[in-house]
């Protein structure tokens, strides 16, 4: 057993059927309460064969405090599992299901479902001695017939030193078992989510990345050396990916597409689920997320990165004296004790491109989230999506064209996505 199983494992390795030699691909599936976790294996079985065995792990789940019908419905689901099983023998790919009940209610969740499923990978792969790719889906998700060619492709021939890499991802737009109402709805948030990440790369940040749990892949070492998965109930992608992002050479892969379900959820405090369950229940019409001049002023520090080494704090405080924002960014930089902070970096920094590490460990997606709520509120309010993103693509008209047409809109993003290498 590995020193990480040792140290952070959950549990003990639950799968006791040795893993085929060849074993280069994991794909760990929570599943809570779930009705659907049929479509979802059956997308998997009817992708192209890597040239390597590929194991899926379902880890069933639920705490002490869930209700009987959960627990029916996870019964239900097992027996629907292992009756699929015994009809689909893909010659590749092996299926197992880990049913783990009475979880303490205090780390109950999605977070602690991926931890335990991500690292029974990790015992599988050390078992063959392989450093394999644990491949993040969730239970009501579907995935192109490429899904696996293309994971296996990225890790193995394209980006051999990536620890991990954020997957494409669409929504459903046209399905009629969701209706119009929940496709509105995914179409204002997927938006968001877009607009989020492309604000990300204008300011030039170093982890613009999506952090979606369903579509996320990491390697096993990786994983490991960054204390794998957290036990957070919500947040847990975000919080996990951006240590695997801190170590360099992450990667995107948008040569296939996870399909995440649009449905409403009530599941967790935040996410997509319960985005769309908000966004119903207050008959929104748009989704207001955050003002591009709070990206623009993010934007205005990072470009002072490479002159605060030499010069220190004093660059920033000359440079935002007389703007109009100034006190807001200084009361800003104070409360989080910048000065404090650069001081450190400054002396423990040997050349330039330690000083950036050190400060970008600090102004972290962590970080930049809290400025971006500190911004907003105390004057720089949310508004409609549409409207920031027409603010963005005034600001940088390169990056991808303008329609007013929300869904005409997301597919621009999405084809100016896909097309990044």
């Amino acid at each position: 057993m590995s020193l990480y199983l040792k140290k952070h494992a959950f549990c003990k390795p639950q799968i006791s059927e040795p893993a085929h030699f060849n074993t280069q691909v994991i794909v760990v599936i929570p599943c809570f309460n779930e009705e659907k976790l049929l479509d979802t294996l059956c997308a998997l079985a009817l992708c192209d064969q890597p040239i390597c065995h590929v194991e899926v792990i379902v880890v069933l789940n639920s705490g002490l405090h869930h209700e009987q019908a959960i627990l029916d419905q996870n019964m239900k689901t097992q027996n629907e599992f292992l009756q699929w099983k015994k009809n689909n023998t893909q010659q590749n790919i092996t299926w197992h299901l880990i049913h783990v009940a009475n979880l303490p209610t205090k780390h109950a969740g999605v977070g602690l479902a991926r931890k335990i499923g991500m690292d029974e990978a990790v015992a599988r792969f050390e078992m063959i001695g392989a450093d394999g790719i644990i491949l993040c889906f969730d239970a009501d998700s579907l995935c192109d017939k490429n899904y696996l060619t293309a994971v296996h492709r990225h890790f193995f021939e394209l980006h051999p030193t990536s620890p991990g890499c954020s997957v494409y991802f669409e929504h459903p737009l046209n399905s009629d078992e969701y209706g119009e109402e929940i496709m509105h709805a995914i179409t204002q948030y997927e938006l968001h989510l877009r607009y989020y990440n492309l604000c990300m790369r204008y300011c030039r940040l170093p982890y613009a990345f999506h952090t979606i749990g369903s579509s996320m892949a990491v390697r096993s070492s990786a994983y490991q050396k960054q204390g794998g998965m957290n036990r957070r109930k919500a947040g847990e992608d975000f919080y996990f990916l951006h240590k695997i992002i801190a170590l360099g050479n992450f990667s995107e892969l948008n040569s296939t597409r996870v399909i995440p379900s649009p449905r409403v959820s009530d599941r967790v405090p935040f996410g997509t689920g319960k985005s769309v369950t908000d966004f119903l229940a207050q008959n929104q019409k748009q989704y207001y997320t955050y003002n591009f001049n709070s990206f623009q002023l993010i934007s205005s520090i990072v470009k002072l990165v490479p002159q605060l080494r030499p010069n220190g704090a004093e660059l920033i405080m000359n440079l935002f004296q007389n703007s109009a924002d100034s006190v807001l960014l200084l009361d800003w930089l104070k409360q989080e004790k910048f000065d404090d902070a650069l001081h450190s970096m400054r002396n423990n920094s040997a050349s330039d491109s330690s000083f950036y590490k050190r400060f970008f460990a600090w102004f972290d997606a962590f970080r930049v989230l809290k400025l971006l709520h500190f911004l907003r509120d105390h004057g720089k309010d949310n508004s409609p999506v549409m409207q920031e993103i027409s603010n963005l693509h005034a600001a940088d008209e390169s990056q991808f064209s303008f329609d007013s047409d929300p869904i005409i809109q997301l597919k621009i993003l999405r084809d100016h996505e896909r097309m990044r290498s």
